[in-house]
């Protein structure tokens, strides 16, 4: 009998101190409701552990009866317990999310390595993320304090992408999987530190926002490309007026082999918003003329990126620095279509976009209106070869092209050729699929090959 008391006074002890243990757990959050939990499990413990103890000593109730209502209070304390966790859970999950910047000045992403005032992990790596490396306490002449961030791009394209990037995310990893992120309402603009190790170093963009998923950032901004110097130097991103009700992804740069053939070292320093009541909105500029879209391979004037592959895509081949005979420069670009049909479409095409792979669910976009028309030239390898759509615009969706325009059917001669697509009293006010070409199978039986260069707005 004294040998099954004192079983049933450790059992008690043991549900006490994991009563404890979850109060730890649930964090500062559930503080109040736990320790209230844990008080009345030790009454209810003790009351217990009394009846136990009379049950032995007057044999008036059986031990095993006694001891059957320690396991119930303990199973019912347990389960109470694990609500309260659970509640504690999302109210420290949610803390993130439900941050208000509006009496904050300055809201940091990074200024030192481990420093308290952090915000964001540099998780998200992109596209090539082989290619990348990162050194988090770079010494290496800091724009301040003891560290900055080094970032290695060796242009391998170790995955076969072309690019790379990097995001910082709140919780790490998030791609809008789960809830998490800032609210950054009252904050106007992102700046940040960077420069390069030898200078030229070119990051095709920086970005504020942008991740999709189930808790999708609820804007995208961004900036570039920009060309670095040897010199630290300071950046903004204009954000007053933006939706910064929920940030998951505070800032992420993404650069690729076409603008850095040979790789590119460069460093960033001292990421932080800002709550400048002076910034007003960006009015979207106006682009001048001519706005290249091609002009040669890693060209610091390309716009658009050749990212909307479609149709038959494992068909298509492209080569961004052909030195086959270039209509002008070193370089053009050579596309080989073939004629397997690997996705079983019997047609194939590409869209150059702004920015990468936007199929209009990106608020960003070119204001193209004072072109008057979009040139290119072009020719066949053989000669015979059909596209069947040369175009601009046309991309729908949430954010859409807001006209397009096209010609087409084109055959191509092995001499290069200037074609033009009329874009008089077209709207241009927001492009993003800024060229496209479309063909098929049943015109290019046996599969084509065909070179682009010199494509401009004018």
């Amino acid at each position: 009998m004294k040998s099954q008391f004192f079983t049933a006074l450790l059992a008690a002890a043991f549900l006490v101190a994991g009563c404890n243990v979850q109060q730890e757990q649930g964090g500062k959050a559930a503080d109040k409701s736990s320790t209230t939990m844990v008080s009345e499990a030790q009454k209810a413990v003790g009351t217990a552990a009394s009846d136990v103890k009379s049950a032995v000593d007057s044999g008036t109730q059986s031990l095993e009866d006694s001891l059957s209502e320690v396991k119930e209070s303990a199973q019912e304390m347990a389960g109470e317990l694990e609500d309260a966790a659970k509640d504690a859970e999302n109210t420290l999950s949610s803390s993130s999310s439900d941050f208000q910047s509006n009496n904050i000045q300055q809201f940091v992403v990074y200024k030192d390595k481990n420093h308290k005032d952090n915000h964001y992990i540099p998780s998200g790596w992109m596209g090539d993320y082989g290619d990348v490396q990162m050194d988090d306490q770079s010494a290496e002449n800091p724009h301040s304090g003891k560290h900055s961030l080094k970032f290695t791009y060796t242009a391998k394209q170790t995955q076969n992408q072309g690019w790379a990037g990097i995001y910082w995310q709140n919780p790490p990893n998030n791609w809008g999987s789960k809830k998490g992120g800032f609210n950054l309402t009252g904050m106007t603009k992102l700046i940040f530190w960077a420069r390069g190790e030898k200078g030229g170093e070119i990051i095709q963009k920086f970005v504020v926002g942008g991740i999709k998923g189930a808790y999708p950032d609820s804007c995208a901004v961004e900036m570039g490309p920009v060309t670095l110097t040897n010199e630290w130097k300071e950046y903004s991103i204009n954000l007053a007026g933006k939706d910064l009700s929920y940030i998951n992804g505070g800032f992420a740069w993404t650069t690729s082999a076409e603008l850095n053939p040979d790789g590119c070292v460069f460093y960033i320093d001292d990421i932080f918003y800002v709550a400048d009541e002076t910034v007003q909105p960006e009015c979207k500029k106006v682009e001048e003329m001519p706005f290249i879209v091609y002009a040669d391979k890693g060209s610091v004037k390309n716009h658009f990126i050749p990212s909307g592959w479609m149709g038959d895509y494992g068909d298509l081949k492209y080569d961004s620095a052909s030195s086959d005979k270039p209509h002008s420069g070193v370089s053009c670009l050579k596309i080989t279509y073939g004629n397997k049909a690997s996705q079983g479409a019997r047609w194939a095409g590409m869209y150059w976009q702004y920015p990468a792979n936007n199929w209009g669910n990106m608020d960003t976009s070119y204001n193209l209106s004072k072109a008057t028309k979009l040139t290119f030239w072009a020719r066949g390898d053989k000669g015979g070869e059909r596209i069947e759509e040369f175009k601009m615009g046309g991309i729908t969706g949430e954010y859409p092209d807001s006209d397009s325009a096209g010609i087409g059917p084109v055959v191509l001669t092995t001499e290069w050729q200037q074609f033009t697509i009329d874009l008089q009293g077209k709207d241009l006010s927001s492009i993003i699929g800024g060229f496209c070409w479309a063909s098929n199978i049943d015109v290019n039986p046996d599969g084509m090959v065909f070179y682009l260069d010199d494509i401009q707005y004018e």
